[in-house]
């Protein structure tokens, strides 16, 4: 449950496709909203194998939700948020706003960008991502950027165009728990 939170949670999107929502709807439906792509055994098998989870936050509002999946997973975390906001990107001032610096430890991308383009973040950042045998990367822009890069990614999103849809290999509005 605490995975399709962090994944309704998805929807607090402000960037071009911005749509209202209603959050308690929204909750109510994807909670019984079957997954289009469920990896949930994998993820389960690399939080149990891991010494400590690297989990890339997306948007500020969904950060409530990413809380509730980041103390379920019971193990030491590191939160990657961006340097600024882009649109509403999650930055260090979300983190304490919503206590997740309480919950995991909290770093910059480094980056001002959309998503996370690793050879323009920070060397603190790089390490981490390099060594990490368990990373959790929230959101499409993420998604968009980390799809092609060989290490042990869980995608949480709620598929929220065409293009991911079809490069995905879903439908528009699915939520998606995926392997790389």
């Amino acid at each position: 449950m605490a995975i399709r939170l962090a994944i309704i949670g998805n929807i607090i999107d402000f960037g071009p496709n911005y749509r209202m929502f209603d959050i308690e709807k929204d909750v109510h439906v994807g909670k019984k909203q079957p997954f289009a792509m469920c990896d949930y055994s994998a993820l389960k098998k690399a939080v149990g194998q891991s010494d400590t989870i690297l989990y890339i936050g997306d948007n500020a509002g969904e950060i409530v939700f990413d809380k509730l999946l980041v103390k379920t997973l019971k193990k030491p975390v590191t939160f990657v948020v961006r340097d600024a906001p882009i649109i509403n990107d999650a930055t260090m001032e979300d983190t304490i706003q919503t206590c997740m610096d309480k919950a995991a430890e909290v770093i910059s991308s480094g980056s001002e960008l959309p998503g996370t383009v690793p050879h323009l973040c920070s060397k603190e950042f790089n390490e981490l991502f390099n060594r990490a045998t368990c990373i959790i990367s929230k959101g499409q822009e993420n998604y968009e950027t980390l799809s092609e890069i060989d290490r042990p990614i869980f995608f949480l999103l709620k598929v929220k165009c065409p293009v991911i849809a079809r490069h995905m290999g879903a439908s528009v509005g699915d939520i998606v728990l995926k392997k790389q």
